[in-house]
């Protein structure tokens, strides 16, 4: 009755791990061939990892909240008609080694953030680049307001020294206890670290034991669920990574609208789906990408990576209030039609929570509708690995100068902003700001007769 290990699927290209959020089977229950074992996540999207053999579940290696490298062994399967009499009992705490994430090419993303002392608010600690965290254990970090330079000095058991969830939590408990604890020389006027994860248990201090009295008044206190937790790493990762620089424009988008209005009922009877602004924004961006190939780019060390296929990102809202970015591959080879009937499926099924996991990945340039809130324009962030990320404010009637063979007048029209930032170590000022104006004369050139 020989044992079947069951590992940890590789959800995406640039996916290195997942957390397990719930084991839907345990020890001793009988499993048939792809039927879900456990529900995990990854940094995109939530997914069921199936069982690869018919069997009895004979035991599990990781629990609930850890974090695994893709590859790693998660659970054993027995198979045979036998099995299953006598299950083993579940590992509760498995090798070291295998709940280490493997150290990703870009920079560790940040959970605690502190930042210049001003008005009260804490000094910068920065995580040294000569040692790695496990998310898992900035998490425990975070939530028991360990400093960033007391886990410098937490001894790791981990390969190579790494401090994993054990540590951290014998480090945590022997501080409760009152038993001493190694902490590094800090200037005597250093202030209290902030953890951006509201978290239940007091902050300690970065030099003393005075506890952080808790918000007063009448205030609400809300955990981040998970996926706003990965939002707030990523959104931290990505102004530590890139200098963002944001270029600022206006178009008039007047024959575009008139256009939409005339066709969109023809549109949507024709071809079945919704004919919305997002698909002709992401078709003038394409075209524009195609003469300045450098903002679909990415940058490893000091090499730039320029893409060759473009797939646009869009960046959507949730009904929770989070936002989640899929992504349109091949856009450059669609039309019109085409892609709005990837914009509308992959939105719905964002709503609906039905993305699969391939369908967040390999973006290389990403859009934001910030005017589908109201909001004029905005200064959006990179959407790591990429170099740059455009938005589109809401289309608003304006007075405008109009330049006409018989003189200056003044007309009311569509008028529209767009921003673009973009990392500074790259996409200097003048491309930035040369993209982003032929992006705006190309939604102001659009044929008012075009044929549907």
């Amino acid at each position: 009755m020989p044992l079947v290990d069951l590992v940890m699927p590789k959800m995406g290209e640039s996916i290195m791990e997942a957390t397990i959020l719930k084991w839907l089977k345990q020890p001793g229950d009988a499993v048939k061939q792809d039927e879900s074992l456990l529900e995990i996540a990854t940094d995109k999207v939530d997914s069921e990892v199936p069982s690869t053999a018919e069997g009895v579940l004979e035991e599990v290696l990781f629990q609930t909240n850890d974090v695994v490298p893709v590859g790693s062994v998660i659970a054993r399967i027995r198979t045979g008609a036998m099995a299953g009499n006598s299950p083993a009992a579940p590992v509760t705490e498995p090798p070291v080694a295998r709940k280490e994430p493997v150290v990703r090419p870009e920079p560790a993303a940040v959970v605690t953030q502190t930042t210049p002392k001003t008005n009260g608010h804490p000094a910068a600690d920065v995580i040294p680049a000569n040692r790695f965290y496990s998310p898992l254990v900035l998490n425990i970090a975070a939530s028991e307001g360990v400093a960033l330079h007391e886990l410098e000095n937490i001894p790791g058991s981990g390969n190579e020294g790494r401090v994993t969830k054990k540590d951290i939590l014998q480090y945590v408990e022997g501080r409760r206890t009152g038993k001493p604890i190694q902490s590094p020389p800090k200037v005597t006027s250093a202030p209290q670290t902030y953890t951006p994860v509201a978290a239940p248990n007091p902050i300690i201090g970065t030099t003393t034991s005075t506890v952080t009295p808790l918000p007063s008044g009448n205030v609400e206190i809300m955990e981040m669920d998970r996926m706003r937790r990965l939002i707030a790493d990523h959104m931290v990762h990505s102004v530590h990574t890139s200098p963002h620089v944001t270029s600022f424009t206006e178009a008039d988008v007047t024959n575009l609208v008139h256009w939409r209005d005339k066709v969109k009922k023809e549109f949507e009877k024709r071809e079945g789906t919704k004919l919305t602004f997002t698909p002709l924004f992401i078709e003038a961006i394409v075209h524009c990408i195609k003469k300045y190939p450098l903002v679909n780019s990415s940058v490893d060390g000091t090499r730039i990576i320029i893409k060759k296929d473009i797939n646009i990102g869009m960046a959507t809202a949730l009904p929770s209030g989070n936002l989640i970015v899929p992504v349109i591959r091949q856009a450059d080879q669609l039309n019109l039609t085409g892609l709005a009937r990837q914009v509308n499926a992959l939105a719905e099924n964002a709503r609906q929570n039905k993305l699969r996991p391939e369908d967040t990945q390999g973006g290389t340039f990403t859009m934001t509708n910030v005017g589908t809130f109201g909001s004029l324009m905005g200064t959006p962030i990179i959407n790591q690995p990429q170099v740059a990320i455009l938005a589109v404010g809401a289309i608003k009637k304006r007075p405008v100068v109009l330049e006409t063979p018989d003189g200056d007048a003044i007309g009311i029209r569509h008028m529209m902003y767009l921003s673009l930032s973009y990392d500074h170590r790259i996409v200097d000022g003048s491309l930035g700001a040369t993209f982003l104006t032929a992006v705006a004369n190309e939604l102001e050139r659009f044929p008012p007769d075009r044929e549907l």
